[in-house]
C-alpha cells in the first residue's frame, strides 16, 4: 500500500508541476499585459512603464518569472492582487470557504441520492426501477444553469421554502441557503452515479457467489452489505471521486446564478480585470482540489481491492 501511494503521490506532484506551467504561461499569452491593469486608460511615459515593468519583474526572461512565481508559491505565497492590493490568499480565503461549503454540502447529496437511488433501483426490478431509471436520465441530462432555474422557480418562489440568492449569516442560514445550490449542483452527477451504482449492485445480484449466498439462506441486509456492497465499493467509489471533483467546475456556474460570492465568482471577475495573480492561483487551487479528490478516491479504491496495488509480472 505505501508503494502504491507514493507512485500516486508522485503522479499528482508531476500533473500539478504541469499544470502550474500551463496556468502561468496561459494567462500571459491573453490579450493586455499586467502592467496595464496599474495604468488604466492612461498612457505613461515609455520610461514609467519600463520602470513598472522592472518593478513588477516583467522585464526578465519568461522562464525566470515562472520559476520565482513557483517557488513563492511553494513557500505558501500566491502573490498580490494587482487591482485590490492585498495578498492573493487573503482575497481567496472568504471565498474559498463558501466554495468549499458548496461543495461537500453537494457531494453529500451527491453520494447519498446516487448510491441510494442506484441500489434502489436495482433491488426493486419494476416498475419503481423503470420510474428511477426515467429520473436519472433527466437529471443526466439539466445543465447546471438550467437545474439552478427549475430550483429557484418551485422551491424559492413558488414554495418559498428556501432563499434564491445570497448566503445568510451563522451556520443554520449557510446551510439554509445553500440547499438550492448543493442541490442544483448535485443532480447531473447523481444521475451518472445513481445509473454506475445500479450497473453494479445488478451484476453482483446475478453472480454466482451472490446466488449461493442467497441458497445458503443468508439474510437480504447481510447478502447486500456484504456481497452487493462490498463488491460494487470500488466502480462506485472511483466514478464518485470524479463527480465531486466535477462539482468544482459546476460551482462556478451555481455560485453565479445564486450570488453566493464563491471562488467561481472571483475568478470570473478577475479574468475581466485581467489579475493575473489572482487568476493564477485560482485555477491552481481548483487543478489542485481535483487531482487531490481522484487520489484520495484512488487510494480508499485500492484499500478495497487490494489487487489494484500488487504490479503486473509480464
Amino acid at each position: 500500500m505505501l508503494r502504491f501511494t507514493l507512485k500516486r503521490l508522485a503522479g499528482l506532484l508531476v500533473t500539478l508541476f504541469a499544470a502550474s506551467f500551463v496556468i502561468y504561461s496561459s494567462v500571459y499569452v491573453s490579450p493586455g499585459s499586467p502592467e496595464s491593469i496599474i495604468f488604466g486608460s492612461r498612457d505613461p511615459a515609455p520610461e514609467v512603464r519600463a520602470a513598472v515593468r522592472h518593478h513588477l519583474g516583467l522585464d526578465q526572461p519568461f522562464l525566470t518569472r515562472y520559476a520565482r512565481w513557483l517557488g513563492e508559491v511553494l513557500h505558501g505565497d500566491l502573490g498580490t492582487s494587482m487591482v485590490s492590493q492585498q495578498k492573493v490568499t487573503s482575497v481567496l480565503g472568504p471565498p474559498l470557504a463558501v466554495t468549499s461549503a458548496l461543495v461537500a454540502y453537494a457531494a453529500l447529496l451527491l453520494i447519498v441520492a446516487g448510491v441510494g437511488l442506484g441500489l434502489l433501483s436495482a433491488l426493486r426490478p419494476g416498475p419503481l426501477d423503470a420510474l428511477i431509471n426515467l429520473t436519472m436520465s433527466v437529471a443526466t441530462a439539466i445543465p447546471a444553469f438550467v437545474a439552478c432555474g427549475v430550483t429557484v422557480s418551485v422551491f424559492a418562489v413558488s414554495l418559498g421554502w428556501f432563499p434564491s440568492y445570497g448566503l445568510a449569516d451563522g451556520v443554520g442560514g449557510r446551510l439554509h441557503s445553500l440547499t438550492l445550490p448543493a442541490v442544483s449542483l448535485a443532480i447531473i452527477a447523481s444521475g451518472l452515479l445513481a445509473r454506475i451504482t445500479r450497473a453494479g449492485a445488478r451484476e453482483q445480484l446475478a453472480s454466482d457467489h451472490v446466488q449461493t449466498a442467497v441458497a445458503r439462506g443468508l439474510s437480504r441486509p447481510r447478502l447486500i452489505r456484504s456481497h452487493v456492497l462490498r463488491n460494487t465499493a470500488g466502480p462506485v467509489i472511483s466514478v464518485a471521486g470524479l463527480q465531486i471533483a466535477g462539482l468544482l467546475a459546476g460551482a462556478v456556474v451555481v455560485e453565479q446564478a445564486f450570488g453566493l460570492g464563491g471562488i467561481g465568482q472571483v475568478l470570473l471577475n478577475s479574468v475581466q480585470q485581467k489579475d493575473f495573480a489572482v487568476v493564477q492561483a485560482t485555477c491552481l487551487l481548483l487543478v489542485g482540489a481535483f487531482v487531490l479528490i481522484n487520489l484520495v478516491a484512488d487510494l480508499l479504491v485500492a484499500a478495497l481491492d487490494p489487487g489494484l496495488r500488487r504490479p503486473v509480472v509480464a
